[in-house]
């Protein structure tokens, strides 16, 4: 499913336009800067869960060696933060099946 098939669903499941369900999917998952509400949340550090959904978090990966595959040289790969996601129970069970 892409974002304009599920600014349609929305749009037949709440009763509003599909643009604005497309206005109201760009507020919550946009991730240009200061635009989306998870994206937002995630840069200030914190943590963003939606029961029985799951959650968006950071996580940091510490600096490490490794091997540049071209020349086999050792390489320091610097450490970085990256986002993850956690699916919540309902949404695993219901995966599950």
């Amino acid at each position: 499913m892409n974002k304009t098939e599920m600014a349609m669903k929305l749009a037949k499941k709440s009763g509003l336009s599909q643009a604005k369900a497309a206005e109201v999917l760009d507020v919550i998952f946009s991730a240009q800067p200061r635009k989306g509400i998870i994206a937002t949340a995630l840069d200030g550090g914190e943590k963003v869960t939606i029961p029985g959904f799951g959650t968006f978090a950071t996580r940091q990966r510490g600096q490490r060696k490794g091997r540049n595959p071209a020349t086999g040289a050792t390489i320091t790969i610097p450490k970085r933060q990256y986002v993850y996601f956690k699916a919540g129970k309902t949404l695993r069970e219901r995966v599950e099946k």
